[in-house]
């Protein structure tokens, strides 16, 4: 992997909610005098249908999204179990901060699968998740004689580029831009595909999926994230610009 010696402007395109703690991340990583543009391809909208009332076992969230918009939901059934499986470290904190008992995979979808495999757990499981999924977590456990049944209890709007992103875009410096979701990636290619680029992005991208969701980008300068995680999507960045 090539690297560089100058830190680019960095584009973040998550919600808006994890696009500034991430800022704040880059910003403490690389300090204060970096350049940071957020401009959100997502934002969630979250829904109220009937929780399945059960009984459950255990609760599965494969995003911290999943767990506000479990507490935002105005019709919580009284006696849904504590105990969650969580994909990782952030979504296992929101759990606990909601009165949970979390247990993080620390991974993706696929090591939370077999994090509640290995540890014995029984149905019926209940995954609160949204619209958009990958990894169809609750199929996959079904099929593997552990019943659970999934919740649709949010949506993510798709947002359009703000001026700001895109004058950065049809700039000529260096552009940096972090990708955490295959959908994310999609969107990005898509509006892109419009514009009249100057600059030649790099991408860091949490997986070989959210990479591979860049197909459309020809020649894209990619890096990738050793661990699902924000923490190593950052190291990946000091790795390829050679920076501490």
């Amino acid at each position: 992997m090539a690297t560089q010696s100058r830190l680019p402007a960095f584009l973040l395109t998550r919600p808006a909610a994890q696009s500034h703690r991430f800022a704040a991340q880059l910003h403490q990583r690389f300090g204060p005098d970096i350049t940071v543009t957020i401009s959100p391809l997502l934002a969630p909208h979250y829904l109220e249908p009937p929780i399945p009332q059960g009984p459950f076992s255990a609760l599965i969230f494969t995003s911290e999204t999943g767990v506000v918009a479990f507490l935002a939901h105005p019709a919580r059934p009284k006696d849904l179990p504590k105990l969650a499986y969580c994909v990782g470290e952030r979504t296992a904190k929101a759990a606990q901060n909601a009165g949970l008992e979390p247990v993080s995979a620390d991974g993706d979808a696929a090591n939370l699968i077999l994090l509640i495999r290995q540890k014995g757990q029984r149905g019926p499981l209940l995954h609160i998740c949204g619209k958009h999924t990958r990894g169809d977590v609750a199929q996959t456990l079904t099929d593997v004689r552990l019943p659970t049944q999934s919740c649709v209890l949010y949506d993510q709007i798709e947002q359009k580029l703000t001026k700001a992103a895109v004058a950065l875009l049809r700039g000529e410096g260096a552009v940096m831009v972090p990708l955490f979701s295959p959908r994310s990636a999609g969107l990005f290619c898509k509006q892109v595909s419009a514009l009249s680029l100057l600059s030649r992005p790099t991408y860091a991208v949490l997986s070989k999926a959210v990479g591979d969701s860049l197909s459309e980008v020809q020649n894209a300068n990619l890096c990738y994230a050793e661990k699902p995680t924000a923490a190593s999507l950052i190291d990946v960045i000091a790795q390829f610009y050679a920076v501490a």
